[in-house]
């Protein structure tokens, strides 16, 4: 099952309190800070994420088990460790990037 953590709205501006990904090249706001649950991304170039990623906004959702909830799906970005507790990966559906997250 599925629970709605954030929306990922990609941006051109610099935000208050990004911090960078470099291994995404992207700037991240922390969504937890914000009462509508948004994470603004300012991709650099080279990013390694998908355009559909860098060019729309994408909805998350926290999962149990990364690897069954991407049986079947159109899987954009492979499962990626960005840390000892959080697994990500992106899905497309219904013509939208989502972003599944395990954690542990």
């Amino acid at each position: 099952m599925r629970t709605f953590s954030h929306v990922g709205i990609p941006t051109t501006e610099n935000k208050e309190g990004a911090v960078y990904n470099e291994v995404l090249s992207v700037w991240l706001t922390d969504y937890s800070n914000s009462p509508n649950k948004i994470e603004f991304l300012k991709f650099e170039e080279g990013s390694i994420l998908p355009e559909i990623i860098q060019t729309t906004a994408h909805l998350a959702y926290v999962v149990p088990n990364l690897e069954e909830e991407l049986k079947g799906k159109k899987v954009i970005f492979e499962p990626m460790v960005c840390s000892d507790t959080l697994t990500i990966a992106f899905i497309e559906e219904e013509g939208i990037a989502v972003e599944i997250m395990e954690v542990k």
